[in-house]
């Protein structure tokens, strides 16, 4: 077991973090809560947390790249992800697999080498797939049995900054982690 800023993991998470290039994730029920919040004029709101944003930020700025990939059409996730510099943002792809490939082919990685993080049953195949599965806490109870490693924090409370955190301690890049929470 090694510890971590969350607690204690598997030391088997630690090499599977170590391995990781990419960070792809899944927005609502990830960065989000899960609920969206629907104005009398059609407006949609959504909550993200300050915390989750600094981790993107600094696993992007220490070596791994960073990717959304969701099933809905949002210009509020398009201008956080990009305020987060995220490099690729996917979005209304239902089925995410055929976007993940796409992206692991232009970065020429591996899937071993992608982590993805998601909360609901159209993230399983990825989280399958690739080389670091991650479930949110409060996912559901197949993704969280079909993942590798299951978040202490629940989805749009922390749990995208854990597994960043995660993986820069696996990879001894926390230390390097500055900047102003966004």
């Amino acid at each position: 077991m090694t510890t971590t800023l969350y607690g204690q993991v598997d030391s088997a998470i630690i090499e599977k973090a170590k391995q990781i290039k990419l960070l792809v994730c899944d927005i609502d029920g990830v960065f989000s809560d899960g609920r969206i919040y629907l104005g009398n004029d059609g407006e949609e709101l959504k909550a993200f947390n300050t915390k989750d944003g600094f981790g993107i930020k600094a696993v992007g700025q220490n070596g791994v790249d960073v990717a959304v990939i969701t099933g809905r059409n949002s210009n509020i996730v398009q201008n956080r992800m990009r305020a987060l510099n995220v490099k690729f943002i996917v979005q209304g792809q239902e089925n995410k697999m055929p976007a993940l490939i796409d992206i692991a082919n232009q970065l020429s990685i591996d899937l071993e080498q992608i982590a993805y993080i998601g909360d609901d049953v159209p993230d399983l195949p990825c989280i399958e797939q690739v080389g670091f599965g991650v479930a949110v806490n409060d996912a559901h109870p197949l993704v969280k049995n079909g993942a590798d490693y299951i978040t202490f924090l629940a989805g749009g409370c922390g749990a995208v900054r854990e597994l960043c955190d995660l993986i820069m301690q696996s990879q001894n890049t926390l230390h390097l982690a500055t900047g102003a929470s966004v």
